[in-house]
């Protein structure tokens, strides 16, 4: 009874703030409009009779009906049923190599008394660099390392005939490119394991690999099955390493981009990139709704005190030389792409020059693509954030009909594969919106890639700003509603300046996303626009390493500039800075 008030209460008192339920409208109709209509739109067209491209879906519908011809079609191609099987062969060794990788990580930093803080240093660096790298750079590097003109193969081992394309390749670098996200979730599981359990086992005279096995794995187990499915959807969701270093080893994402840009199957192509789809989402499904929940089941609240760091030098010394070498070996390969910027002729003439600097600002038109790409990042940003803030601001302090469908629907777009969401952006507005002209105009244009860039970015804003909001009492905000603040002015003046750290954090990921993004937009970008991150596509294709590595060389600078200004701006006047506090005398 006293729940049914409560709900009754709550209705009256949003209905009373129109502010609040225009921002609901809107933001379902946003929601609706760019992330389930143009999925749908795939899903409908893949199982609709017909293609003429200049009938709408409804009239294609009448004529032909529903059919499920498509799908027999594209399984009947013997490089879509291989490229299944090679995208689950990819996703799975990936996900494993890059849940072990990064549970040493995360073993040593919490586990291991380190000797020095270099390490320790390293570590930050090595969790850093996929954030503020474009997703290719390691398909750079090694092919500039252990390629045929190869710096290791060709120079230091004399192997002439090397090569690096292929599942190995692609294993390789998606391996190196997303262990530290999984070393990142881990090291937070293994840092809140209660010390007294696994003290305990000792006590008890097992050994430090017997209290591994028998204690700290099976606690952590929920968690690094989680590790392994986030590994596995950003696997078979990449797109641009597979197309640079898969050679003929063709992936999901590749086959639905040469579908329709080599076969000009749209149709055909989205049917594919449904199954893509219905992958991805299963497997988020399972890592979302079971192994998330199980693992904070597990691992509940802090550690009571401090762990006794492991100092028997048995366990210290292998262990830290294995983490180094990789870390170090990770970061020369970050380090080998301003190099290849620098040198004459890669693999052939190494002497110094910024010839390739020059031409990207001459004659491949460098700035164009710097400012359109730089403009429209900076136009998603601030969208995005305040987007993210207010979704969690919804998601956390309000009750009403459809918060679950917003939160949902919100971080979706993390289980959507970019290619999935370009085809789909393309079958849903370039014949305007159910093929009427309805928001045809936006389809060609920046407006459609800064939303792109928004979707994107949404699911991780959002996650930071519910983790933030979480830990503000609710006494706070309404006694500014006692007060007589409409929902507007109590989100701008009480709740967005305390979660301004979230906010911040919230801009410049969204920044640094949708600079260094490609596999959404490739199908979207027309000749008006040219984007860094695909004319550095563009360039390795062709082998014109130079180019290419200029152009990611300034790339990288841009991001990892915006997040040291961040973390500047957040120290400086976030709400988490600390507050010297003059005695008086």
């Amino acid at each position: 009874m006293a729940k049914s008030q409560s709900a009754s209460l709550d209705r009256k008192k949003l209905l009373g703030d129109p502010i609040m339920v225009t921002t609901i409208v809107v933001l379902i109709a946003f929601l609706t409009l760019f992330i389930l209509y143009p999925l749908a739109i795939l899903l409908v067209d893949s199982v609709v009779g017909g293609s003429d491209p200049d009938l709408s879906v409804f009239e294609r519908i009448r004529r032909s009906g529903l059919t499920l011809d498509v799908f027999k079609r594209i399984m009947g191609l013997s490089n879509f049923r291989k490229a299944i099987t090679n995208t689950l062969k990819v996703g799975f060794v990936v996900g494993i190599a890059s849940a072990l990788i990064g549970l040493l990580f995360a073993y040593v930093e919490e586990y291991v008394k380190l000797k020095t803080k270099f390490m320790g240093g390293l570590f930050k660096v090595v969790s850093m660099l996929p954030v503020v790298s474009p997703p290719f750079v390691l398909s750079l590097s090694m092919i500039m390392l252990f390629g045929k003109a190869g710096l290791i193969t060709r120079y230091l081992f004399k192997i002439y005939d090397n090569s690096v394309y292929g599942f190995w390749g692609i294993v390789v670098v998606q391996t190196l490119t997303f262990f530290p996200v999984c070393y990142m979730m881990l090291k937070g599981l293994l840092k809140n394991i209660d010390p007294s359990l696994e003290e305990a086992a000792r006590d008890m005279g097992a050994s430090r690999f017997k209290v591994f096995m028998t204690v700290t794995f099976p606690l952590i187990l929920p968690g690094l099955g989680n590790a392994f499915l986030v590994t596995f959807i950003e696997s078979i969701a990449d797109f641009a390493n597979p197309m640079i270093i898969g050679g003929s080893y063709d992936t999901l994402a590749t086959t639905i981009y040469l579908q329709i840009t080599g076969a000009y199957d749209k149709q055909g192509a989205a049917a594919m990139a449904v199954v893509l789809l219905l992958i991805t989402l299963f497997m988020f499904a399972i890592q979302k709704y079971y192994l998330e929940r199980k693992s904070t089941a597990t691992l509940s609240g802090k550690a009571s005190r401090a762990r006794m760091l492991i100092t028997d030098k048995s366990v210290t010394i292998p262990l830290s030389i294995m983490c180094s070498a990789l870390a170090l070996f990770v970061i020369m390969m970050y380090v080998c792409v301003p190099f290849g910027a620098l040198f004459k002729t890669w693999g052939f003439d190494f002497h110094l020059t910024f010839k390739w600097f020059g031409l990207v600002f001459t004659k491949y038109k460098g700035f164009k693509a710097f400012k359109d790409s730089f403009v429209l990042s900076l136009i998603a940003a601030p969208i995005t954030a305040l987007l993210s803030m207010i979704i969690s601001y919804l998601v956390v302090k309000r009750k009403f009909v459809g918060k679950g469908f917003i939160e949902a629907v919100s971080m979706l777009a993390m289980a959507v594969p970019g290619t999935v969401l370009g085809i789909g952006y393309i079958r849903g507005f370039a014949r305007g919106l159910f093929g009427t002209d309805i928001l045809k105009g936006i389809y060609g244009t920046g407006l459609i890639l800064v939303i792109v860039f928004v979707v994107r970015s949404l699911p991780t804003g959002t996650r930071s700003g519910i983790s933030a909001l979480r830990q503000i009492d609710k006494s706070i905000e309404e006694s500014a509603y006692d007060m007589g603040a409409d929902s507007l002015r109590v989100f701008m003046t009480v709740t967005l300046p305390l979660i301004k750290d979230s906010f911040l954090s919230g801009f410049v990921t969204a920044f640094v996303r949708s600079i260094t993004a490609i596999s959404a937009i490739i199908l979207l970008v027309t000749p008006s626009y040219l984007l860094i991150t695909v004319q550095i596509n563009e360039f390795a294709e062709k082998g014109s390493y130079g180019i290419a590595c200029a152009f990611a060389t300034i790339l990288i600078v841009i991001t990892y500039g915006s997040v040291l200004l961040m973390n500047w701006v957040i120290k400086r006047f976030g709400t988490s800075r600390q507050v010297k506090v003059k005695e008086e005398p």
